[in-house]
């Protein structure tokens, strides 16, 4: 029985921390940062000011943990689906369309903004994270090399490359744009980074090796 008792108060303690998340987010998104307190995460979670405390001290251990949350589902994501693809550019094209649609509709802050509000060992945090997506690409990158279908090159000057790329779509993303349209710019996005690291494709669209 007590064992019962210890996973449905585990259980329920996940739910509150996921109420408190996905609140923290929807502010991000309707009123941003500036001026947000516990108090206002607690009343849209519908929880006690005092269960927030019980999960974050303040708001920069809300912050943080809402960002490590956020980009480890999406790294979680992210990985499922490269698993499933084998040909390295076609694996590239899911990395630069996830990192678009994901840069387009996170509420986080950008980078210098986050380091901004945050302290130095708050913001170390996030580079694991940030580590793991460079390793990630640093990979698709590696493979495309070794199979012919990228030119060899300085894999970290590509890396910067694509995601210098990909910050400059997330710019042009908050340009009003129906669906239609925001996903003929992310196609073009993606066919952009891809002959820019040096891919190329037969007339039906394939990749093919140099």
């Amino acid at each position: 029985m007590p064992r019962i008792q210890a996973e449905s108060n585990a259980a329920q303690r996940a739910l509150t921390q996921r109420r408190i998340l996905d609140a923290f987010g929807e502010l991000l998104f309707t009123r941003g940062l500036p001026g947000l307190t516990m108090t206002d995460v607690a009343r849209q979670a519908g929880v006690g000011r005092t269960a927030v405390y019980n999960y974050y001290a303040d708001m920069e251990e809300l912050l943080i943990g809402y960002a490590l949350d956020e980009t480890g589902r999406f790294l979680t994501d992210l990985k499922a689906k490269l698993a499933e693809l084998e040909n390295p550019i076609d694996r590239l094209a899911v990395y630069i369309r996830a990192q678009v649609e994901d840069l387009s509709r996170r509420h986080l802050p950008p980078g210098p903004a986050m380091r901004a509000v945050l302290s130095a060992s708050s913001f170390a945090k996030l580079g694991d994270h940030v580590g793991e997506l460079n390793a990630l690409l640093t990979r698709i990158l590696r493979d495309a090399m070794a199979q012919g279908y990228l030119p060899d090159a300085q894999v970290d000057e590509l890396v910067a490359l694509v995601h210098g790329s990909l910050t400059a779509s997330a710019d042009r993303a908050g340009e009003k744009a129906d669906d239609d349209e925001s996903a003929r710019r992310t196609d073009a996005t993606v066919r952009f980074i891809q002959l820019g690291v040096g891919a190329r494709f037969d007339e039906e669209g394939r990749p093919i090796r140099r």
